[in-house]
Formats: C-alpha cells, structure tokens, sequence
C-alpha cells in the first residue's frame, strides 16, 4: 500500500540529453529551433488547405489532419524538454507524466491512421479514378477522419489507464527526455502482464493492420501505374503519391528503429537518437516533403504568405 501512494505523489526524473551546461545551451537552441519550424510548416499546410478552394480535396483534408496530429505530436514532447533544460529541472510529475504518454501516443496513433487513409484516398484515385468522387465523398472522407480520431481516444486511454494500477519502486529515473510508455512498464514493481497485452495488442491493431492496408494499397496502386503505356502517365500517376510513399517510409523507419534499438540494447544511446527521429524528424519534415513536391502546395502557401507578409508589416 505504501508504495501505491508514493506513485500518486511521485516524481519521475526525465535523465534528458545531457548534463554538460555547454551542450545544454546548443541543445535548447536546436531544440527550440525545431519545434518552430515544426509547428509553423504545419500550421501553414493547414491554413494553405483551409484558403485555397482549390484544395478542398480527399487527399488535402487527410493531409491537414496530418498536420495537426503532428503539432499536437511535437508540442507533447519537446517543451516540457525546453522548459526542463531552462530551469535545469528533470522532475516531472505521475500526472503529468501519465498526460504526456496519454497524448504521445495518441497523436502517434492517429499519424499512423491517417497514413493509411491516405494511401486508402491514393488507391481509389489512381486504380478507380472513374469513382472516385463517388467513393470518397466529402461525408465519407469527415466519417473517416472523425472515426480515425475516436479510435486514437478509445485505445490510448486503455493503454493509459493500465498503468494507473501499477506501483514503482525507488528508482523513478526515465532514460529519455519524455516519459516513453515502454520505459515507465521498466520502472513498476509490480506485474506489468495486462499492460503488456494491452500494450502489444494495441501494436497489432493500430500498427500492424494500417500497415498491411498500406501495402496492399501500394502494391496495387503500383500494378495499376506499370499498367499505363505511356511514360507521361506513369510519372504522373506516381507524383500523386510520392510525398505520402516517402511520407509513409519515414514514419515507418525511424518508428521501427526506435522499437528495434530498444529491444537490442535498452535504456541505450540509440534508443534515445532513434526517439529523436521519430518524434522531432518526421513531423517536422513532413512539410517539406509534401510541399516540395506538391505545386498545388506551393501555390497555395505562396498566397498564404503572400496574406501574411503585409499583415505583420503593417502590425510592426
């Protein structure tokens, strides 16, 4: 009993980067650094499908949705690591730390969803193009999305919950600058068996099944493309779909390299570089990989900025 009430008032330890003052301030500096152009490429992506009409597409309304999920994905992570290097604190309460990895992998979840909804919305376009707008309706696209997020909710509060019932020891240190939910399950004195299955349930439903769908849809989108004579066709036939296939291999890669360096060499310096892919890398690239390879992007963002240059102007 004793020690479940020192889990409701404990303080886990966030061990971060790096304890050098020096590396601390370049850190801070890199890591503020990203978290702009992260939030702010994101936030262009949205207000450049919100503005051009031209956008009020499938592919475009999942792609905003995206955005979201990956500033929302960011801003769990990275200032609760800023406001800790700032006040050269690594304390982080249960509460918060449950929080944290609640929205983490909510946000996860849901990049991985939407994923595989716009590899769904490439498949229809490019192997039944003469249906598309007759499959994906604007009613079917707002089902898809609102379920996508429904689920996302559903399942990481199961995944969250379970560890309420667990009680931890005295060693409260986190080897990573956020409360990793894999690490917390290392840090319970108690038997973390049903959070275990919850945990490797939640991989196969929210991991392995949107994977496959992604597969299936690429390998027939790819049988579709190899079908078409012409080489004009082809090229354009897969730029439609090359940002979210290089979109997709990133996620993918880098969120696999994080399970697989953990499973190689725990609590390790790779596991925590491999995090920092995952979790910073990807969403902050994301638009600018669909924006440079998207002319309907750049057109779109040019008239956005186009709003927003005058505007700050006239404010300073």
């Amino acid at each position: 009993m004793e020690r479940r009430n020192q889990t409701g008032a404990g303080v886990f330890i966030l061990l971060g980067f790096t304890d050098d003052p020096d590396l601390q301030s370049l850190l801070f500096g890199l890591l503020l650094a990203i978290y702009l152009v992260t939030v702010t490429g994101n936030l262009l992506i949205i207000l450049a499908v919100i503005s051009d009409s031209h956008l009020h597409t499938p592919m475009y309304f999942f792609l905003s949705n995206l955005s979201l999920a990956d500033i929302g994905f960011t801003s769990t992570t990275i200032p609760k690591a800023l406001r800790n290097i700032h006040t050269h604190s690594k304390g982080i309460t249960f509460a918060g730390c449950i929080s944290q990895i609640y929205f983490f992998v909510l946000f996860g979840c849901q990049d991985n969803l939407l994923l595989t909804l716009m590899a769904y919305d490439r498949f229809v376009a490019i192997c039944h193009p003469l249906h598309y707008m007759a499959i994906m309706n604007p009613w079917l696209c707002l089902l898809m999305a609102l379920g996508s997020w429904l689920v996302s909710v559903l399942v990481t509060l199961l995944d969250s919950l379970t560890i309420l019932r667990l009680s931890f020891c005295t060693n409260m240190e986190i080897p990573h600058f956020f409360c990793d939910l894999s690490e917390i399950l290392k840090l319970a004195c108690s038997d973390t068996l049903i959070n275990n299955i919850v945990v490797y349930s939640v991989a196969i439903v929210l991991g392995v099944f949107p994977l496959t769908g992604i597969l299936f849809s690429y390998s027939q989108i790819f049988s579709s493309i190899l079908r078409i004579s012409s080489a004009e066709g082809k090229y354009k036939a897969f730029s439609t779909c090359g940002s979210h296939l290089l979109v997709v291999f990133l996620f993918y890669v880098t969120g696999l390299g994080v399970y697989l360096s953990s499973a190689a060499t725990p609590s390790s310096r790779m596991s925590l570089m491999a995090s920092v892919l995952y979790t910073m890398l990807t969403p902050m690239l994301n638009p600018f990989i669909y924006s440079l390879r998207n002319r309907d992007i750049k057109v779109a963002l040019g008239r956005v900025l186009s709003k927003i240059v005058p505007l700050s102007a006239r404010l300073t």
